[in-house]
């Protein structure tokens, strides 16, 4: 499908689309389909009515103009992603029907567009960054759960269960019973009622415990066993990793856990980065546009609740929040995450940033994906998506590496100081979102 962009006057576009005979005869091939089932002709059931039985019955005008009008909806949105236009309305088309059936179709879709930002000089913002540092605590942490699954259980005598123990427990309700189930108390493996009615009970016996909506489950206590940690020295470490000595495996467990925060600081930093670059900008924000990305967003979360077999209700009253509260955070993080697409979409435009097949397929390539699966996405509509992906991507490197970097002590301390700005009024911000009265300025 090839697509041509005329920028217009007060935001508007036209697109000139091609749309390849085999996408015209699929279209065709589809308004037959559906006229075939809604047209009662004698002699031929629902469905089966043969293309030039048809074409005499509703003519090839009809049939044409049907496929077209089904169809052009979906060639113009992807058009408009293909060409990345985002459309704040809907279109006005212009096209001749076609003349068969094999020949290409074209047309013209006129259509109001998101403003483009205005965007700040983001070499001149300051941005807070953390530098990072591995606490002691955190390496203490990493060898205590070293000696933890290093661990001998040795069985106990004359106390009751607690937590931290390992027990070995039948556990038998409406006839069906669980032998020699093996569960550590405290690991939270059973409903916290279970786990609490194990708690205290000795070795051989058996009591009924109650949880839930009046349910009971009957448990008779087989072993206790309790954790013995080995040593923390130099033999710990030759028998539960690489290393020769102790010092050796605590360095390296501070260079890996240092890995995991310099990776942590730097998506903080280029989040940072960005959210300060949206704030210094000028973006007006279509309100249609926040709603479609709003309502993708809150579908999601819908059908993320559905496979955990969790109700919205039931989600609310988990997390503390209203219906009211959950639409405005998922409207904010809409507005949000456009204001930051559009923004970096413009720097990546400024800039003439390309991604070329071939980096495509290196990014398919680090994932894991063969040479037949990163042809078939190269041939489809998945490569524009991937493709604007990193250009995006790229256009945020330009600005990380550009941004002056400050600690975040100096930040904090600036954020406490007063200044004229912080006396700006809600509507003078520059960042519109759908809540505010006016656009930005």
């Amino acid at each position: 499908m090839q697509t041509l962009v005329e920028e217009l006057p007060d935001n508007r576009v036209r697109l000139e689309v091609e749309v390849p005979s085999g996408d015209v005869q699929h279209a065709i091939d589809h308004a037959a389909s559906d006229l075939a089932v809604s047209l009662k002709i004698p002699g031929f059931r629902k469905g089966k009515v043969p293309m030039q039985v048809l074409l005499a019955r509703v003519g090839k005008e009809r049939l044409y103009a049907d496929a077209v009008e089904s169809h052009i909806g979906g060639w113009f949105r992807n058009a408009a992603v293909r060409e990345n236009v985002r459309p704040i309305a809907q279109p006005e088309y212009e096209y001749e029907l076609p003349e068969s059936r094999d020949e290409s179709f074209r047309f013209t879709a006129t259509v109001a567009v998101q403003p483009r930002p205005e965007v700040a000089d983001w070499k001149e913002l300051e941005v807070p960054r953390a530098e990072p540092e591995v606490p002691e605590q955190l390496i203490d942490q990493e060898l205590e759960a070293l000696r933890e699954t290093a661990a001998a259980l040795i069985p106990v005598e004359g106390r009751p269960a607690q937590e931290g123990d390992t027990i070995v427990v039948d556990l038998i309700q409406n006839g069906q019973s669980e032998r020699d189930y093996v569960v550590e108390l405290g690991s939270q493996r059973l409903l916290p009622e279970i786990e609490a009615g194990l708690m205290g009970m000795s070795v051989g016996e058996t009591k009924q415990i109650s949880y839930g909506d009046g349910d009971t489950v009957e448990a008779t206590l087989r072993e206790i066993k309790e954790k013995e940690l080995p040593e923390l020295d130099d033999e710990l470490a030759r028998a539960a990793s690489e290393f020769d000595s102790l010092a050796e495996l605590r360095t390296d467990i501070e260079t890996r856990l240092r890995e995991q925060l310099e990776d942590a600081v730097e998506s903080e930093f280029r989040t940072a980065a960005l959210g300060a670059l949206v704030r210094e900008s000028k973006v007006q924000l279509s309100p249609e546009l926040v709603r479609q990305r709003a309502s993708g967003l809150l579908r999601e979360l819908l059908e993320s609740l559905e496979r955990r077999g969790l109700g919205f209700d039931n989600f609310l009253a988990l997390t503390n929040q209203t219906a009211e509260q959950v639409e405005e955070r998922i409207v904010a993080q809409a507005a949000g995450s456009i204001a930051g697409e559009l923004v970096l979409e413009a720097i990546a435009d400024d800039l003439g940033v390309e991604v070329s097949d071939e980096e495509i397929a290196e990014i398919l390539r680090e994932q894991g994906e063969d040479q037949e699966t990163i042809e078939k996405v190269l041939a489809s509509e998945v490569a524009n998506q991937v493709r604007q992906d990193l250009r995006l991507r790229k256009a945020l490197d330009q600005v990380v590496a550009d941004v002056k970097p400050i600690s975040v002590e100096l930040a904090q301390a600036r954020d406490k100081l007063w200044t004229p700005e912080q006396e700006k009024a809600p509507g003078d911000t520059k960042l519109w979102t759908p809540s505010s009265k006016e656009p930005a300025v």
